[in-house]
């Protein structure tokens, strides 16, 4: 997920794993590793934009907020796209399974103001009284590990967190990274804004892609771009609308604020979960 040129930031998600949250900071930044033709050649053939792709340690950053693994980029595409309309709840081949289920998060080696965004997003997913809740942990085997990354400005933007999608197994993806960079959330984060970041991180560790998975353009700006299903799929989920939904949780690009469930974000959610 991405923050739209104001001054402040963003986020958002494997089976594919997301990174998300940037911000426009007008600041000169190093040119990053070139990714090879075969390596974009793959991309594309995944279905995703070929434009401004980012090298990281994990794999390849793509459209803002995707991160590809090369392993993933490998594997032969074959779900279909159940529907591309207009912007719409989607989410991916695989959720979570074996409910009701406790899912327990561990936060590692991240500030005061990261533990108390993870309990705030903790306490708006617990409220909806859905049959997948979440428990914050200090010890013992966590089911998500939300833990630091450090990387600067790129693009104009800099990535404020990364997530995934379910495993076929019906598990949550197990690793949320929230960006420490000074240009990430500065030195006083706001918690709400962070709580934010990991909420929507959250969604995608269950299974949820972007709501405008259609048209990343609709919060981002810039050219219109459809994400692609690839081997994870996007599926649409019934009873979300077939129109614009400017205020979901799981939109590609953060308002800079706090945001929080709109009410067709809890229709998808009580759809899949309830």
């Amino acid at each position: 997920m991405r923050t739209q040129s104001i001054p402040v930031l963003c986020c958002m998600a494997a089976a594919f794993l997301f990174a998300s949250c940037q911000k426009n900071n007008g600041q000169k930044e190093a040119q990053p590793d070139p990714v090879s033709a075969e390596v974009l050649a793959q991309i594309k053939a995944n279905g995703f934009s070929t434009e401004n792709v980012l090298k990281t340690e994990d794999g390849y950053l793509v459209e803002g907020d995707i991160l590809l693994t090369a392993a993933q980029l490998k594997e032969s595409v074959s779900s279909p796209v159940l529907r591309v309309a207009q912007t719409e709840q989607y989410r991916t081949n695989y959720l979570v399974t074996a409910l009701p289920r406790v899912i327990k998060v561990k936060v590692t080696g991240l500030g005061a103001a990261f533990i108390a965004g993870t309990d705030t997003a903790i306490a708006r997913y617990n409220r909806l009284g859905l049959r997948i809740t979440f428990q914050r942990i200090t010890s013992g085997t966590a089911n998500i590990t939300i833990q630091g990354f450090n990387q600067g400005p790129s693009g104009g933007y800099i990535t404020l967190g990364s997530s995934g999608f379910p495993t076929s197994s019906g598990n949550p993806y197990n690793t949320i990274k929230m960006n420490t960079n000074q240009y990430a959330y500065g030195s006083n984060p706001n918690v709400l804004y962070v709580g934010s970041v990991i909420q929507h991180e959250i969604g995608h560790c269950i299974g949820m892609r972007h709501t405008d998975y259609m048209d990343r353009s609709y919060s981002c700006g810039g050219t219109p771009t459809n994400e692609g299903a690839s081997n994870v799929g996007a599926v649409y989920i019934p009873g979300t609308p077939s129109a614009p939904d400017a205020n979901s949780w799981m939109l590609a690009c953060s308002n800079g604020g706090n945001r929080t469930f709109n009410a067709n974000d809890i229709i998808a959610l009580n759809y899949l979960y309830h």
